[in-house]
Protein backbone atom coordinates (compact mmCIF):
# COMPACT_ATOMS: atom_id res chain seq x y z
CA UNK A 1 0.00 0.00 0.00
CA UNK A 2 1.21 3.59 -0.68
CA UNK A 3 3.53 2.56 -3.45
CA UNK A 4 1.48 3.35 -6.57
CA UNK A 5 -0.68 7.23 -6.64
CA UNK A 6 -4.03 7.23 -7.58
CA UNK A 7 -6.00 10.13 -7.21
CA UNK A 8 -9.15 8.87 -5.84
CA UNK A 9 -7.39 6.99 -3.06
CA UNK A 10 -5.74 8.33 -0.03
CA UNK A 11 -3.33 5.59 0.81
CA UNK A 12 -0.75 8.45 2.48
CA UNK A 13 -3.49 9.02 5.18
CA UNK A 14 -4.15 5.48 6.07
CA UNK A 15 -0.85 4.60 6.36
CA UNK A 16 -0.40 7.33 8.51
CA UNK A 17 -2.13 5.83 11.04
CA UNK A 18 -0.34 3.04 11.16
CA UNK A 19 2.99 4.44 11.61
CA UNK A 20 5.22 7.55 10.68
CA UNK A 21 7.81 5.67 8.91
CA UNK A 22 6.19 4.20 5.16
CA UNK A 23 8.09 0.89 6.29
CA UNK A 24 7.06 0.28 9.45
CA UNK A 25 3.42 1.70 8.31
CA UNK A 26 3.38 -0.61 5.45
CA UNK A 27 4.36 -3.76 8.02
CA UNK A 28 1.60 -2.80 11.04
CA UNK A 29 -0.86 -2.18 7.97
CA UNK A 30 -0.47 -5.97 6.68
CA UNK A 31 -0.49 -6.94 10.05
CA UNK A 32 -3.42 -5.34 11.17
CA UNK A 33 -5.34 -7.06 7.42
CA UNK A 34 -3.61 -10.45 8.61
CA UNK A 35 -5.80 -10.25 12.50
CA UNK A 36 -9.10 -9.34 10.33
CA UNK A 37 -8.90 -12.27 8.04
CA UNK A 38 -9.94 -15.00 10.82
CA UNK A 39 -13.07 -12.53 11.36
CA UNK A 40 -14.48 -13.42 7.90
CA UNK A 41 -17.28 -11.68 6.22
CA UNK A 42 -18.70 -9.12 8.84
CA UNK A 43 -22.53 -8.10 7.53
CA UNK A 44 -22.02 -3.95 8.65
CA UNK A 45 -19.24 -4.37 5.80
CA UNK A 46 -20.32 -6.32 2.89
CA UNK A 47 -21.82 -4.22 0.34
CA UNK A 48 -21.32 -1.05 -0.52
CA UNK A 49 -21.75 1.54 -3.56
CA UNK A 50 -24.89 4.36 -2.67
CA UNK A 51 -26.74 2.68 0.39
CA UNK A 52 -23.52 2.09 2.17
CA UNK A 53 -22.39 5.61 1.43
CA UNK A 54 -25.65 7.41 2.43
CA UNK A 55 -25.46 5.49 5.88
CA UNK A 56 -27.80 2.69 5.44
CA UNK A 57 -31.58 1.93 3.94
CA UNK A 58 -33.38 4.60 6.27
CA UNK A 59 -31.59 7.60 4.82
CA UNK A 60 -32.03 6.27 1.31
CA UNK A 61 -35.98 6.70 1.82
CA UNK A 62 -35.24 9.74 3.93
CA UNK A 63 -33.39 11.26 0.27
CA UNK A 64 -36.16 9.70 -2.15
CA UNK A 65 -39.06 11.10 -0.22
CA UNK A 66 -37.43 14.63 -0.08
CA UNK A 67 -36.93 14.38 -4.24
CA UNK A 68 -33.63 13.56 -3.82
CA UNK A 69 -31.99 10.68 -6.10
CA UNK A 70 -28.54 9.69 -6.34
CA UNK A 71 -26.90 7.14 -8.87
CA UNK A 72 -25.80 3.60 -7.54
CA UNK A 73 -23.81 0.72 -8.16
CA UNK A 74 -23.09 -1.80 -5.68
CA UNK A 75 -19.64 -2.28 -7.28
CA UNK A 76 -18.64 1.60 -6.53
CA UNK A 77 -18.37 2.69 -3.31
CA UNK A 78 -19.06 6.65 -3.32
CA UNK A 79 -21.74 9.21 -3.40
CA UNK A 80 -23.81 9.29 -6.47
CA UNK A 81 -21.94 12.41 -8.47
CA UNK A 82 -18.34 9.93 -7.44
CA UNK A 83 -20.22 6.89 -9.17
CA UNK A 84 -21.43 8.37 -11.96
CA UNK A 85 -18.19 10.35 -12.76
CA UNK A 86 -16.27 6.67 -12.41
CA UNK A 87 -19.38 4.99 -14.83
CA UNK A 88 -19.08 8.09 -17.45
CA UNK A 89 -15.55 7.46 -17.51
CA UNK A 90 -15.69 3.51 -17.93
CA UNK A 91 -18.40 3.92 -21.09
CA UNK A 92 -15.67 6.55 -22.42
CA UNK A 93 -13.35 4.31 -22.13
CA UNK A 94 -15.33 1.10 -23.76
CA UNK A 95 -16.99 3.49 -26.61
CA UNK A 96 -13.45 4.03 -27.10
CA UNK A 97 -12.24 0.54 -27.30
CA UNK A 98 -14.56 -0.70 -29.81
CA UNK A 99 -14.17 2.05 -32.23
CA UNK A 100 -10.54 1.49 -32.41
CA UNK A 101 -11.54 -2.43 -32.87
CA UNK A 102 -13.65 -1.36 -35.62
CA UNK A 103 -11.29 0.41 -37.60
CA UNK A 104 -9.46 -2.57 -37.19
CA UNK A 105 -6.68 -0.96 -35.19
CA UNK A 106 -4.76 -3.91 -33.42
CA UNK A 107 -1.54 -4.18 -31.54
CA UNK A 108 0.15 -4.37 -35.56
CA UNK A 109 -1.07 -1.37 -36.01
CA UNK A 110 0.04 0.38 -32.55
CA UNK A 111 3.46 -0.93 -32.95
CA UNK A 112 3.62 0.63 -36.20
CA UNK A 113 2.28 3.77 -35.08
CA UNK A 114 4.52 4.09 -31.79
CA UNK A 115 7.68 3.02 -33.87
CA UNK A 116 6.32 6.39 -36.29
CA UNK A 117 5.80 8.73 -33.78
CA UNK A 118 9.22 8.04 -31.80
CA UNK A 119 11.37 7.78 -35.22
CA UNK A 120 12.30 3.63 -34.85
CA UNK A 121 12.25 0.59 -36.49
CA UNK A 122 9.42 -1.58 -34.91
CA UNK A 123 11.30 -4.64 -34.44
CA UNK A 124 13.66 -2.53 -31.87
CA UNK A 125 10.45 -1.88 -29.72
CA UNK A 126 9.77 -5.99 -28.98
CA UNK A 127 13.56 -6.69 -28.85
CA UNK A 128 14.88 -7.30 -25.35
CA UNK A 129 17.48 -4.67 -23.55
CA UNK A 130 16.87 -1.94 -21.40
CA UNK A 131 18.18 0.53 -23.84
CA UNK A 132 16.20 3.63 -23.14
CA UNK A 133 14.93 4.52 -26.91
CA UNK A 134 13.54 0.94 -26.47
CA UNK A 135 12.33 1.14 -22.85
CA UNK A 136 10.42 4.49 -24.46
CA UNK A 137 8.83 3.22 -26.87
CA UNK A 138 7.60 -0.50 -25.29
CA UNK A 139 6.21 2.19 -22.39
CA UNK A 140 4.41 3.98 -24.69
CA UNK A 141 3.39 0.82 -26.66
CA UNK A 142 1.92 -1.12 -22.82
CA UNK A 143 0.19 2.18 -22.23
CA UNK A 144 -1.95 2.43 -25.38
CA UNK A 145 -2.36 -0.88 -26.07
CA UNK A 146 -3.78 -1.23 -22.54
CA UNK A 147 -5.85 1.64 -22.08
CA UNK A 148 -6.72 2.38 -25.85
CA UNK A 149 -7.46 -1.69 -27.59
CA UNK A 150 -8.19 -3.17 -23.74
CA UNK A 151 -5.25 -5.67 -23.66
CA UNK A 152 -4.38 -7.58 -20.68
CA UNK A 153 -1.18 -7.40 -19.12
CA UNK A 154 -0.64 -11.14 -19.02
CA UNK A 155 -1.23 -11.05 -23.23
CA UNK A 156 1.40 -7.90 -23.54
CA UNK A 157 3.70 -9.59 -21.35
CA UNK A 158 3.61 -12.84 -23.68
CA UNK A 159 3.75 -10.65 -26.70
CA UNK A 160 6.75 -8.28 -25.84
CA UNK A 161 8.54 -11.67 -23.59
CA UNK A 162 8.58 -9.62 -20.40
CA UNK A 163 6.90 -10.51 -17.34
CA UNK A 164 3.48 -9.17 -16.11
CA UNK A 165 4.79 -6.82 -13.29
CA UNK A 166 6.85 -5.09 -15.97
CA UNK A 167 4.01 -4.69 -17.93
CA UNK A 168 2.24 -3.24 -14.88
CA UNK A 169 5.46 -1.06 -14.81
CA UNK A 170 5.82 0.50 -18.47
CA UNK A 171 1.85 1.42 -18.87
CA UNK A 172 2.21 3.30 -15.66
CA UNK A 173 5.59 5.10 -17.02
CA UNK A 174 4.13 5.05 -20.53
CA UNK A 175 1.09 7.45 -19.31
CA UNK A 176 3.69 10.13 -18.11
CA UNK A 177 5.56 10.08 -21.15
CA UNK A 178 2.41 10.32 -23.23
CA UNK A 179 1.27 13.05 -20.53
CA UNK A 180 4.62 14.81 -20.58
CA UNK A 181 5.36 14.57 -24.25
CA UNK A 182 1.67 15.04 -25.54
CA UNK A 183 1.31 12.42 -27.19
CA UNK A 184 -1.91 11.57 -29.36
CA UNK A 185 -2.65 8.14 -30.40
CA UNK A 186 -4.98 9.37 -33.01
CA UNK A 187 -4.06 12.79 -35.16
Amino acid sequence: MGRYQSNWQDTGYVLELFGKKLSTARRHYREFVKKGIPEGRKPDLVGGGLVRSLGGWARVRELRDKGNRSKGDERILGNGTFVESILSQSQEQLEQKYLYHSKGYDYGWLIEKVAAILHIKKEEIARSGRYPRRVEARSILCYWASRKLGMSTVSLSKRLHISQPAVSQSIRRGERIVVEKKLSLME
